[in-house]
């Protein structure tokens, strides 16, 4: 017997959400997935619907969901107008449509961009305050606080999932301590979702890396148990870049290179 019935996974012609796709078809008798982008022919559990979610007209994917996991976006830096018209609005859709059509559980892939002015040797933990840096990292901000609203006075329950860098392998230093495999990307969206409780929920997406620059403590509730680790690549990774200046910005805090770039409109 499944755990749910149906499961909603926006994005899920991008990377992470086909690695969802993919992983949770366990959880669930049906999973519906939405995309602006062409996402295949579905498997016989599957449902797919094409379409763009900052349209309110399509709040009615939300429909008949027992959880949704909104992965949709873009992982860049975007303009203000982006922001106003494009990603707001998508999760503005998938939140009132949750709560309009009684779903009770929304897992947001939130990202270290929320919090990237952080310093690094602070070891930034889940309660740690919004300090974006970025617009595409505001935006974050904003969806999270949407999530909160949506807890506190509607009861839909929000787990934010700060991912950091997750890839195939890691590709630089900052990696080191910030990777996240995308088998422990599935394996961190599956407790989310099987919790027994989760009320509003922050907890960032990394794997068992010995090197840690974000922490945990206090969201151990999810039952997140990474199993996999970037230690093993060290000696690659070493090999293959040169140490950073510490007193740099991008290597000051855990948002790396994106706290370094300019306004969008500059751009």
């Amino acid at each position: 017997m499944s755990e749910f019935n149906r499961i909603l996974i926006t994005g899920a012609a991008g990377s992470l959400g086909t690695k969802l796709r993919h992983g949770l078809r366990h959880l669930a008798d049906h999973i519906r997935l939405v995309d602006r982008e062409p996402m295949g022919e579905a498997a016989a559990h599957e449902e797919i619907i094409q379409c763009d979610l900052s349209d309110r007209a399509n709040m009615s994917v939300t429909e008949d969901c027992d959880a949704i996991l909104h992965f949709a976006g873009v992982p860049r830096e975007q303009t203000f107008d982006e922001i106003m018209t494009d990603t707001s609005p998508a999760a503005y859709t998938i939140y009132e449509g949750a709560r309009q059509n009684g779903c009770k559980r929304v897992v947001y892939a939130s990202s270290i961009h929320a919090v990237g002015f952080a310093n690094v040797e602070d070891v930034v933990g889940i309660d740690g305050r919004h300090r974006p840096d970025t617009f595409y990292g505001m935006t974050k901000c904003f969806i999270e606080d949407l999530g909160s609203l949506y807890w506190d006075k509607f009861g839909i329950e929000s787990v934010n999932l700060r991912i950091c860098s997750c890839f195939p392998e890691p590709a630089d230093r900052r990696m080191m301590w910030s990777w996240l495999s995308f088998d422990d990307c599935v394996r961190l969206a599956e407790a989310a979702l099987l919790a027994p409780r989760v009320g509003f929920s922050v907890i960032y997406g990394t794997s068992d890396n010995a090197r840690r620059a974000v922490s945990n403590r206090g969201a151990e509730h999810i039952g997140y148990r990474p199993q996999d680790s970037s230690d093993g690549f060290a000696d690659k990774v070493f090999a293959a870049t040169e140490r950073g200046d510490p007193d740099a910005l991008d290597q000051k805090v855990v948002g790396g290179y994106f706290a370094s770039t300019p306004h969008p409109d500059d751009a």
